[in-house]
């Protein structure tokens, strides 16, 4: 039977990260991000409400978080989920967790002040994302424009003539 433990949420963190070190000097931050979703009720009321998600972060990439990460700031996190049980004062406790395995800000790193005009993808360490994004296929990097013609003047964008569309 095939089985797939993959997540993807984008939201803001409602805390500073708390990193701390095992005895193996391994950096872990743990993240609380809020997922907002708004809907409309039946009465067509507008309503927002929101899901805080724990999320575990580990290495380099825990490290850079909090670097650059503080309350309110936007993230993109990438991972599985993981259950963990516990038991407390003979009470028996769960709880759902996102184990990280990529994250990007969405937003500009705390002191950048402008610095970075694109998401920044703290898995590869300090390297901005478009360097990193130089080294990989074309086909991961996303949408890349047309080529030049003949005359090397870029093809024409929209206003063209609907009546050769095939549909």
């Amino acid at each position: 039977m095939a089985s797939m433990n993959r997540v993807f949420l984008m939201g803001n963190l409602t805390r500073d990260p708390e990193v701390r070190h095992l005895p193996s000097g391994q950096a872990v931050a743990e993240l609380r991000l809020a997922v907002n979703r708004k809907f409309k009720t039946q009465k067509g009321e507008e309503k927002e409400e929101a899901c805080f998600v724990d999320v575990n972060v580990w290495g380099v990439t825990a490290e850079n978080c909090a670097k650059y990460l503080n309350k309110g700031s936007q993230i993109l996190v990438e991972g599985r989920l993981q259950y963990h049980e516990w038991e407390k004062d003979g009470k028996k406790n769960s709880k759902l967790r996102v184990h990280a395995d990529n994250v990007q800000f969405m937003g500009a790193p705390r002191g950048a002040r402008g610095e970075h005009d694109e998401p920044v993808d703290v898995a590869g360490g300090d390297e901005p994302a478009a360097a990193r994004n130089a080294s990989r296929p074309a086909a991961s990097r996303g949408p890349v424009a047309a080529p030049a013609n003949d005359a090397g003047e870029p093809p024409p964008q929209g206003g063209g003539d609907d009546d050769n569309l095939p549909f």
